[in-house]
């Protein structure tokens, strides 16, 4: 059937598909427009199996807060390359997801590809994303904190975001943006020591005792010496990678748990997420 150029321009600004993408949907699906939607979702679906070993290395990384900053969700899209992540249409879309797991309550990734955004599930926007663009793209995380107070970060570019949990109400939004740009710039591993899980301690330990051992100013040391040095690097790297033992970033003669005690003395961090997009 013949199909007219203006029901073309109706299904391109439905789905952001290109006018011949849209033209061939139309003629698959006879007119039919919800048919002609279905058509160009599953090329997505199709173009996302032909590139499933590519590398979705770029994308964008959003973090959002609940009007009662009781909660935050960090998403990510990714793509394969930098000119798509900073497209408008691919950071609302990642925004949109966000916003939507937000208000849901969403538990992980798969519920949240389950939501609906802009009368359809994630997952079908994906994979319109996927025919229009013609990249490999998928939400790869998504993840929540909960607490009294939560604070976010996202640096320019949209490449990296973090959220930051605290026991008590900021009495000074600044606070919680200082600590969260903390974990954004010197990606701790855990809150505190006693957080640390058990195998990266023992794995940070290894290390140390290897480098130790293989140190020649070592040579000839007994095995008790050997391992007190060892110890001694294993507590350098809680001090360097646990967030309230690092030095703080906007003063270095402080620690991150000295300037939370300036602020509040029983302000304490209860969770922090950090996700990085490959540069």
């Amino acid at each position: 059937m013949a199909i007219s150029a203006t029901e073309v321009a109706k299904l391109r600004k439905m789905t952001g598909a290109g006018m011949m993408d849209c033209k061939k949907a139309l003629e698959e699906a006879n007119g039919d427009y919800e048919q002609a939607v279905s058509v160009i979702r599953k090329k997505g679906q199709l173009v996302a199996s032909k590139r499933a070993d590519r590398e979705a290395s770029e994308g964008c990384a959003i973090a959002k807060i609940s009007d009662d900053a009781a909660k935050g969700v960090l998403a990510v899209l990714s793509c394969e390359t930098d000119f798509v992540a900073k497209g408008a249409d691919f950071i609302k879309f990642t925004e949109d997801v966000a916003n939507a797991a937000l208000e849901a309550g969403a538990a992980d990734l798969d519920a949240v590809k389950q939501l609906t955004v802009n009368g359809i599930s994630v997952a079908e926007g994906v994979n319109e994303k996927v025919a229009v663009i013609g990249e490999k793209i998928d939400l790869t995380f998504f993840d929540s904190v909960e607490a009294v107070e939560v604070a976010a970060y996202i640096h320019p570019g949209n490449k990296l975001a973090c959220l930051v949990g605290f026991n008590k109400k900021l009495s000074d939004s600044q606070v919680g943006r200082d600590i969260a740009m903390q974990v954004a710039a010197m990606n701790p591993v855990a809150v505190d020591k006693e957080s640390v899980p058990d195998y990266i301690a023992a794995k940070e330990l290894e290390i140390a005792t290897d480098q130790t051992m293989n140190d020649p100013k070592n040579a000839g040391k007994p095995a008790e010496m050997i391992e007190k040095i060892a110890k001694g690097r294993l507590e350098k790297f809680f001090k360097e990678m646990t967030l309230v033992n690092q030095d703080f970033i906007k003063d270095s003669k402080k620690s991150v748990s000295d300037y939370l005690r300036e602020a509040d003395k029983d302000l304490r961090v209860t969770k922090f997420i950090r996700f990085s997009l490959a540069v």
